[in-house]
């Protein structure tokens, strides 16, 4: 591939989605459009709405080409999703709709599925709720659809099916592959015993690296948006191990990764999965180079909304030190069998309803730190910590986690390391750019005892 100066990433996100310009060189952002996700909850069962985010890429690709030449398209996507296809990319080349993951009406086959997926000590995947096992959902898709499924061309993870509507070709990539599907082994970098139990060799479609050229945009497709015929499409790669690539190519081992969003995910770079709890949401993700890496999870953006609502607002000193003083808490999991406390239900210490706006944002931010913390400890996180997201921009959280771990807690430049990550794959050789200064320690005096509280009434 032909060295590109501007990069186009695509960054599908299970609450919005975007693409951004990018200077492959010096990874500045020069312009992007964005849209907010959506699941159609009509139809044979919830499934995301692929049809309104193609209209919308299409028509956002074409504008910012006017704009800049785009010399390639590189792309990142959520997890636990994916889609079985058969037909014209134009047309969306769906043979069933692409599932919504949180489509509870999955555990219904909870026990015909657990008697064929393999162990946590196989996988290092843990048995979640709905579809965010991948494995779950094509176990239950083709029960329930068998003709669709048998007349399908090919199963594709998410990231890698926007890639087939713009290349033509089919592929599967290991980080996605490696993200709680059930699908993948991470020790022996191969297909999980289920693909071989459920005969889905032939199904899933090729494994490819993220790094891979799957081929130049369809020439019908480059020519309706305006593209130079010869624009290369990127494989792609799963959004948190996009935000993990960077500092992977960059840092020395061990070090921490925080990455932010819907989820929030910590990578233990340089840990061990023989510490992975499958009863606390921890799990091995991979580096495109096949490199396993323990991790813990959580929605951390999900429980902010239902800890704050709407309008979050900047706590100032008092209402952070009440919060502090009188111990006012949310205690885990306001998202139900998910993160390091999935059996405990969401609570707090204190009536909401009687906090200023600020003092609920505070103790949010507080409760994200707590519970990064927590899902730290459980996967022998170690070295400095880089957070990636919004939670980088939370004047609360960073102190709070670097009082917790008491060691460097470092905001990642940039407006998102999915961004970033992606357009490593573009040109691998380019390197994170430096993190900012470290985050100070959360100094009110009283914070040891509030943390210490925390842990004693989360699990409870």
């Amino acid at each position: 591939m032909t060295k590109a100066k501007h990069a186009a990433i695509i960054d599908v996100g299970k609450t919005n989605a975007k693409i951004t310009l990018a200077e492959v060189e010096t990874a500045a952002e020069l312009a992007h459009r964005s849209i907010g996700s959506r699941v159609i909850e009509d139809g044979p069962y919830p499934h995301l709405d692929v049809a309104r985010l193609w209209d919308f890429l299409c028509d956002a690709l074409a504008d910012l080409n006017r704009e800049t030449p785009v010399d390639a398209i590189s792309i990142t996507a959520h997890a636990a999703a994916g889609a079985f296809i058969g037909g014209d990319p134009d047309s969306g080349g769906l043979a069933l709709p692409a599932l919504d993951y949180e489509y509870l009406a999955l555990d219904d086959e909870v026990d015909a599925y657990d008697a064929v997926r393999p162990d946590f000590s196989e996988t290092f995947s843990p048995r979640l709720p709905g579809g965010l096992n991948l494995g779950a959902q094509m176990f239950w898709q083709e029960r329930r659809f068998p003709d669709a499924v048998k007349n399908a061309d090919a199963y594709v993870t998410y990231a890698q099916y926007w890639a087939w509507r713009l290349s033509g070709i089919a592929a599967t990539e290991m980080c996605s592959l490696g993200a709680h599907t059930d699908l993948w082994n991470p020790r022996t970098r191969t297909w999980s015993s289920l693909v071989e139990r459920m005969g889905w060799n032939n199904l899933l479609a090729p494994l490819r690296s993220a790094f891979d050229v799957l081929a130049p945009v369809r020439p019908a497709l480059a020519e309706r948006l305006g593209l130079k015929p010869d624009v290369p499409v990127i494989c792609g790669i799963h959004d948190s191990s996009a935000s993990l690539l960077p500092h992977v190519l960059a840092e020395r081992q061990p070090f921490t990764v925080v990455s932010t969003g819907t989820w929030t995910i910590v990578f233990a770079a340089g840990g061990d999965l023989d510490r992975l709890d499958q009863e606390r949401d921890t799990l091995a993700n991979n580096t495109p180079f096949g490199d396993p890496v323990p991790c813990g999870r959580f929605m951390g953006g999900r429980e902010f909304e239902k800890l704050v609502g709407d309008a979050p607002q900047e706590p100032n000193d008092a209402e952070l030190a009440r919060v502090i003083d009188e111990r006012i808490m949310p205690l885990p999991t306001f998202v139900a069998n998910i993160g390091p406390f999935p059996k405990s239900e969401g609570r707090w210490s204190h009536d909401p309803e009687s906090l200023t706006p600020g003092e609920r944002t505070a103790a949010a931010s507080l409760y994200l730190a707590l519970m990064t913390a927590e899902s730290m400890t459980c996967i022998g996180a170690d070295g400095p910590t880089i957070v990636e997201g919004p939670l980088a921009m939370n004047s609360a959280y960073g102190p709070a986690l670097t009082a917790l771990t008491r060691r460097d807690v470092r905001p990642s430049t940039g407006s998102g390391g999915t961004t970033l990550g992606a357009l490593c794959l573009v040109d691998r050789n380019r390197q994170s750019p430096p993190s900012r200064q470290p985050f100070p320690a959360l100094t009110l005096p009283r914070f040891a005892e509030y943390a210490q509280a925390w842990r004693e009434q989360a699990g409870h």
